[in-house]
């Protein structure tokens, strides 16, 4: 099997490496990823100039980029084959809910997805055990290598920072939801001028049994399947009469 990784968090950040290390034991592994921390970038992509790529050892590559320009670059340009899997993570931190329309992670997997690459991504919601994520996703990689999924999604998972042993029965989630965002807070740089830093996120708003925020809560590994599709079909209807009504008036 061969697996490209990619992540948020930059190239030398302990969770793709930790990542990368478990899943070299089971299957080719190359490592296309930002140079830098590029967290919150969603899908973004680089248009405004040209990217360019750093060896970082074999099979490494550092891209002065997003996330989606790392997986673009690998499977357009860099690969000279189709990878049987992309992986995205392991992040630094949750992508519980309204996370994944921002998350770099989450982009990164969409973009394999997009380019017809079964894709996972996958978070650590916490900062110290790497391991366990790791294990969690081998297994999962060992699952799809003798059961392929049965549908053209991506996973979105995200794991208890706890010890294996301690992980509570794996469960399939919907995606919660968390209240508005905080204000933001307003500062002064040191030349005097007025800078504005990003809020703290939201409250869990819709976190109840079912949701990936609960399955967390509750130290079970969260697995959310996510569409690209982003139409409003049970709306469509409503709209179209709405449509109607304008023409007539």
């Amino acid at each position: 099997m061969r697996i490209l990784i990619s992540n948020d968090d930059g190239i030398f950040a302990e969770g793709i490496n930790t990542l990368a290390v478990a899943l070299a034991e089971i299957a080719e592994v190359i490592v296309v990823a930002p140079d830098r921390n590029r967290s919150g970038a969603s899908n973004s992509l680089t248009l405004d100039y040209p990217l360019r790529i750093r060896e970082e050892g074999n099979h490494r590559i550092s891209v002065e980029g997003t996330p989606t320009d790392c997986v673009h670059f690998a499977l357009n340009e860099w690969l000279d084959y189709r990878p049987d899997i992309v992986i995205a993570g392991i992040n630094h931190g949750a992508n519980l809910g309204d996370d994944v329309l921002y998350s770099g992670t989450v982009a990164a997997a969409t973009e394999g997805h997009f380019l017809g690459v079964p894709a996972i991504a996958v978070s650590l919601v916490g900062s110290k055990h790497f391991d366990t994520a790791a294990q969690v996703i081998r297994e999962v990689v060992e699952q799809l290598a003798d059961n392929p999924l049965p549908t053209n999604k991506l996973l979105n998972i995200n794991v208890p920072d706890l010890p294996y042993s301690e992980l509570q029965q794996w469960q399939v989630t919907r995606l919660g939801a968390r209240h508005r965002a905080e204000k933001m807070e307003k500062a002064t740089d040191p030349r005097g001028k007025t800078i504005y830093w990003l809020g703290p996120p939201g409250a869990c708003q819709d976190a109840g049994p079912g949701t990936d925020f609960y399955a967390i809560e509750h130290n079970h590994v969260s697995i959310t399947p996510l569409q690209v599709d982003l139409t409003a079909h049970d709306a469509m209807g409503g709209v179209e009469q709405w449509v109607k009504q304008m023409e007539t008036e």
